[in-house]
């Protein structure tokens, strides 16, 4: 395990030492323009100097802090930016554990993640939470953990692999790296008064730290302010310019999200670039971003680019990858900034709208340099409860995807599942389709969507239908990843394929397959709880690459159509999905029929 980081107060003798030049300096970093987040401006010609992993001497000279064993970079003009934070995301959504994540972001300027785990938490409980925290404080750079709130996500409307309790979230608010509640997914609970969602709000803020919110709902009148009355401290689900404000409105910081597939900056950030709000109370984040993304596009810079590219300043853009966010998380004067004190996480970069990241330091070490990582970052030994998590409790078959009509109908009119690109929320849509021997069949750019449960061995399958796709011909892609339950999700065209790929899967362990005219054209396995690879980032981001290509070759458009599809089981984000128990109305939070017209 890394060594941690000496406090403040432990380091503090020698920080002041070193900026009233008594002792020199392990690092000084001269000929900068620091880019100053606490103020808002930037500052030429200045140097900052680095002790025990902590800036202690920020200013225009540092040459008092040189010994004839100090490390000398020279910034040469270069702008000096803090390490960006990512204030809300899923390390699991990178199909990658936390050390291989980091190994991939780091380079990208990465140095503090604030993670919600609670994909492996729905696997494997309170143990998988766990592993995650353990393995997430041996990285080179800070990884603060979220104790999840929600397994199940909707109590009733799925079953998980485990749930998490009131009892489980008073343990883990005493972990070293735990800094707060994971997302209130349950907001129909906190609006309803539920006991157990406001013991686990109540156990974190007893404990002195952060909740988190998730209110995906357009419903900005009563119910949100219930739900902000139950102490949300923050929501990331906001898709609206309107959104944010009523967020920022009700003392809750407005998390701006750009994932792989969720493109939800541009269309809020106007409240701080048009419409004047404070931009303090806003902060950036990616909530998922898959492999491909982080090893092609990057993390946090692409999304600083963003809203840069979105219209906002370029200070201001960076204030809400960093100090809003060490703020929100009560770590000001931790992270966050380049000032003394605070971990000596910087960037170097030369140019601060297309923001390359040339040279990356956390904790006053070099931990990557143009595009390369310079640095280990340890694996956890995971045990083989971790890696044995796929029990489908016997053989598939095409049968067992059959769809069989009411007696007596040529046609019936069914619920459908309606993706939309770029978006998490799905829309709640109807179809009329044929019935061939009793069997409904999906045509018209429906095809179907199964959800095969996965935890219990239970074999059971719940059929539907979804549009969206553009699948074409014969084909099937089935995942182990299927937010938040994690059973695993099979779409297609072909009975017969959704039983293969669905058979697959339980035979590695989990991941992603997709299927092609009876042939596997695509595998990413994913053997840790079915959602993670430890292999490196670059061979799961290719796989995953593949994954994608396939997809397309299926006659899918979309845009990161994946993440859509993982996301089809997710019953807490509106209108219609899927889970082990049925359809669900997420409107109305209720499971509903497939079919429309059964009179």
């Amino acid at each position: 395990m890394q060594t941690p980081i000496s406090s403040w107060a432990d380091a503090a003798p020698r920080l002041v030492a070193v900026a009233a030049g008594r002792e020199p300096a392990d690092l000084v970093i001269r000929g900068g323009r620091l880019v100053n987040v606490q103020s808002r401006e930037v500052l030429d010609g200045w140097d900052v100097a680095v002790a025990e992993g902590r800036f202690a001497f920020v200013g225009p000279d540092a040459s008092h802090c040189i010994g004839p064993d100090t490390r000398v970079i020279e910034a040469e003009g270069r702008y000096l930016i803090p390490g960006l934070i990512d204030g809300h995301m899923h390390i699991e959504s990178g199909m990658l554990t936390p050390a291989e994540f980091a190994a991939a972001v780091i380079p990208h300027g990465t140095t503090t993640m604030f993670t919600d785990p609670h994909e492996i938490a729905n696997v494997l409980g309170l143990e998988g939470v766990r592993l995650m925290h353990d393995e997430a404080l041996m990285q080179p750079v800070s990884i603060f953990t979220q104790m999840p709130s929600c397994a199940p996500s909707a109590p009733g409307l799925e079953t998980t692999g485990f749930e998490i309790s009131p009892e489980d979230v008073a343990e883990a608010m005493t972990w070293p790296g735990i800094v707060g509640l994971g997302e209130m997914m349950n907001f129909p609970g906190v609006i309803n008064g539920d006991p157990k969602m406001l013991a686990e709000i109540a156990a974190t803020q007893r404990a002195g730290k952060t909740v988190g919110g998730h209110y995906a709902s357009a419903d900005r009148g009563i119910p949100f302010h219930a739900y902000a009355a139950g102490g949300p401290a923050d929501d990331h689900e906001g898709t609206a310019e309107a959104d944010a404000i009523a967020r920022a409105r009700q003392g809750m910081r407005s998390m701006l999200r750009l994932g792989s597939a969720w493109y939800d900056v541009e269309s809020q950030i106007t409240a701080v670039t048009e419409k004047g709000l404070d931009p303090r109370n806003f902060i950036l984040c990616t909530d998922d971003c898959h492999s491909g993304t982080l090893l092609n596009e990057g993390h946090m810079n692409r999304v600083v680019r963003h809203a840069i590219a979105c219209g906002c300043d370029p200070l201001v853009a960076l204030q809400m990858a960093t100090i809003n966010t060490a703020t929100h998380f009560g770590l000001e004067r931790e992270l966050g900034s380049i000032a003394p004190g605070r971990r000596a996480d910087v960037i170097l970069t030369s140019d601060l709208r297309t923001l390359p990241v040339e040279h990356v330091i956390a904790r006053g070490v070099t931990v990557a340099e143009d595009g390369e990582i310079r640095v280990e970052c340890p694996h956890l030994d995971w045990p083989e409860t971790a890696r044995n998590t796929v029990h489908l409790g016997k053989t598939l078959a095409a049968m067992d995807f059959r769809i069989v009509a009411p007696e007596g109908r040529n046609a019936v009119t069914v619920r459908v599942i309606g993706v939309v690109e770029n978006q998490a929320p799905t829309k709640a849509l109807t179809a009329e389709l044929p019935v061939v021997d009793g069997v409904v069949e999906g045509e018209g750019g429906v095809c179907q969507i199964a959800l095969v449960e996965r935890h219990r061995a239970t074999g059971d399958v719940v059929n539907g239908f979804v549009s969206g796709f553009g699948y074409e011909g014969r084909m099937a892609i089935a995942s182990t990843v299927a937010h938040d339950s994690h059973h695993m999700i099979v779409v297609g065209t072909d009975r017969e394929m959704m039983a293969a790929a669905s058979n697959r899967l339980g035979e590695v362990g989990g991941g992603v397959t997709v299927w092609k005219d009876g042939a596997e054209i695509a595998l990413v396995e994913l053997p840790i709880a079915g959602l993670m690879s430890d292999s490196p980032a670059g061979e799961v981001a290719a796989k995953a690459q593949r994954m994608v290509e396939a997809m397309a070759e299926c006659g899918c458009t979309l845009n990161n159509a994946y993440m859509q599809h993982s996301l089809l089981a997710l019953v807490v984000i509106p209108s219609l999905r899927i889970s082990d128990l049925g359809l669900v109305d997420v409107d109305r939070f209720e499971l509903t029929d497939l079919f429309g017209d059964t009179e």
